[in-house]
């Protein structure tokens, strides 16, 4: 077993998963590679099983039952990796829009250098957003200035869905207790990182926009972002983060 795992969820991926999977499989760090697919309808995980038989030893597969959302998709991924014993555990998109040659990136950032969490940052570099139309990314910047101001976190790009964690952090982090499943998953699990006072590195990537398939954001998933931020911040005043 390798000592790295990315965590890809998927939901109606046919046509990027089978790209993605050998791209990622490709790279000269040995990474392993979880897909957690929501039952697509298209077939992807039927994809996924066929793609086992080549890469037996480093491709897996979860299935779970119905549309069930992000961040339980990555919470079940997580405890995945730590019942299998991975150092570096990390959060990748299905549809490229997320450069699998930045995964080597990442896990320098937290293998080399030392830090607990990296992040795949849009914007700790100026804006680097390709094929997003003007207003989506304005959504995005001021969103992640928004989170900046009321949690007081440090870090430039708080929505950022490209991250590699150590594994102390998620053992760290009480996953039973991650309250949102949508956007917001990304920046309560940057905020728990934040609080519980872990090493924190923004590597700069350039972020282009899905060529193929549909894109799951929504109203509601941007709504839940903007109010969940400050019960976030409340509840926060009277929890102890404390590591043992």
């Amino acid at each position: 077993m390798n000592d790295s795992l990315v965590i890809i969820p998927t939901y109606n991926e046919k046509e990027n998963i089978e790209a993605i999977v050998r791209k990622v499989l490709s790279l000269p760090h040995p990474f392993d590679l979880l897909i957690v697919d929501d039952s697509s309808p298209d077939g992807t995980a039927d994809i996924v099983r066929s793609l086992q038989q080549e890469f037996p030893e480093r491709l897996y597969l979860e299935s779970r039952t119905g549309k069930l959302g992000l961040g339980t998709a990555y919470i079940h991924g997580f405890k995945y990796a730590l019942r299998k014993g991975y150092e570096f555990i990390f959060e990748m998109d299905a549809d490229f829009s997320h450069n699998p040659d930045d995964l080597v990136r990442l896990y320098h950032a937290c293998a080399v250098e030392g830090y607990d969490m990296s992040i795949g940052s849009r914007y700790i570099q100026g804006v680097n957003v390709v094929n997003w139309p003007m207003n989506r990314v304005l959504m995005s910047w001021f969103a992640s200035l928004y989170v900046r101001l009321i949690t007081g976190m440090p870090i430039a790009d708080t929505t950022a869905g490209f991250v590699c964690y150590r594994r102390k952090v998620l053992k760290t982090i009480q996953l039973n207790k991650i309250r949102f499943v949508g956007y917001a998953f990304q920046i309560e699990m940057k905020f728990l990182t934040f609080k519980y006072g872990f090493k924190i590195k923004e590597v700069p990537i350039i972020f282009t926009d899905r060529t193929k398939g549909e894109s799951k954001m929504s109203s509601g998933i941007f709504k839940e972002a903007v109010l969940g931020v400050i019960r976030m911040k409340v509840n926060s005043i009277f929890r102890h983060f404390d590591r043992y």
